[in-house]
């Protein structure tokens, strides 16, 4: 999730925690250890693009992190504060780590939960920014910071975004259920066979979602809005998989198959070969849209190695993407 919606959790889980002892100094605390994990994302500027996408959300986002790093915490912060209730502040940190990436989990990208196991936990029920979900949460957060330590309303006004923020999370299960239903109903009567179906929110909302669908030689993706009358329209991606048949035994291109589960198609254009990460969609809804959301240039080298370089996004593109978004969202 966005690095707003994990301070607000950090900050709601400090305060659960110790909010009753020391005030807002567990939600300042709270908020700090809410971010921590996500510092593994500068690896990105020591390390190649591949190797990078593997790191994120990986070590950093695992209950071994949050199991050691807890204590190590708790104990730099007892050397200079006055409360030293060292079990108190294992608690405070350790469940704000460890709910981090329980809420990346509910995401597409997903997080190595059980790290060093290679595994992502990724449920793909809600998007990295999702205003549903922070902002009821950040106003109960500012409730509670006006409110005296030991007051009955600090700790009422704390519960309740913590409440209502968790619950908004397993309403978006029952959200996925429904469009999942819709989305293999609509296959079924245009005669699409396919051999497996992903299913995610597009940007902002849970009100329209995204579908993946594998054939054995394409890929497609339709949306479905629960203000949808009509028929669900799927572009059609081929794989194109046959271009880089020179590269499949190259373990940097394993690698970048890997990360993606297998939902890439190649493309070309100026005979430069284009890897594209389908997961996460195209920067626009209309019909074959081919800007997708993470493409990165193959970048060949006589000695046989590769590499991989993002392809840059634009203002442009976002700005059609939310445009796409709003109109979508109505219906069909």
């Amino acid at each position: 999730m966005d690095s707003l919606t994990q301070i607000v959790l950090g900050a709601a889980v400090g305060e659960a925690v110790l909010g009753k002892k020391i005030g807002n100094k567990a939600m300042l605390y709270g908020a700090i250890a809410g971010t921590i994990p996500d510092l593994d994302t500068f690896a990105s500027f020591y390390t190649d693009t591949v190797t990078g996408l593997e790191i994120h959300r990986g070590f950093t986002h695992s209950v071994l992190f949050s199991v050691v790093f807890a204590p190590i915490f708790a104990w730099l912060v007892t050397r200079y504060e006055k409360y030293k209730d060292f079990r108190g502040w294992c608690w405070l940190f350790f469940l704000a780590f460890v709910t981090h990436p329980i809420l990346d989990a509910h995401t597409t990208w997903g997080t190595q939960l059980f790290w060093p196991l290679n595994n992502r936990l990724a449920f793909k029920t809600i998007f990295v920014i999702d205003p549903l979900y922070t902002v009821p949460f950040l106003v109960f957060v500012i409730l509670t910071m006006f409110q005296k330590k030991e007051s009955l309303k600090r700790k009422k006004y704390n519960r309740l975004g913590l409440i209502i923020s968790s619950s908004y999370l397993l309403l978006t299960f029952a959200l996925k259920g429904v469009a999942f239903y819709q989305f293999k109903k609509q296959l079924k009567e245009q005669n699409i066979a396919y051999t497996q179906i992903e299913t995610k929110p597009s940007p902002l909302n849970t009100i329209l979602w995204t579908a993946n669908v594998e054939t054995e030689d394409a890929f497609y993706i339709g949306n479905y809005s629960f203000f949808d009358t009509k028929s669900i329209v799927f572009s059609r991606y081929n794989k194109n998989h046959f271009l880089i048949n020179d590269l499949k035994d190259n373990p940097k291109m394993q690698r970048m198959i890997a990360i993606s589960k297998g939902w890439y198609t190649i493309s070309n254009n100026k005979d430069f070969l284009f890897y594209n990460d389908l997961r996460f969609g195209t920067l626009g809804l209309d019909y074959n849209n081919q800007d997708f959301v993470f493409s990165y240039q193959i970048h060949k080298y006589g000695n046989g190695s590769i590499s991989f370089s993002e392809i840059p996004k634009n203002r442009t593109q976002a700005k059609k993407l939310l445009t796409d978004l709003w109109e979508r969202i109505k219906g069909n």
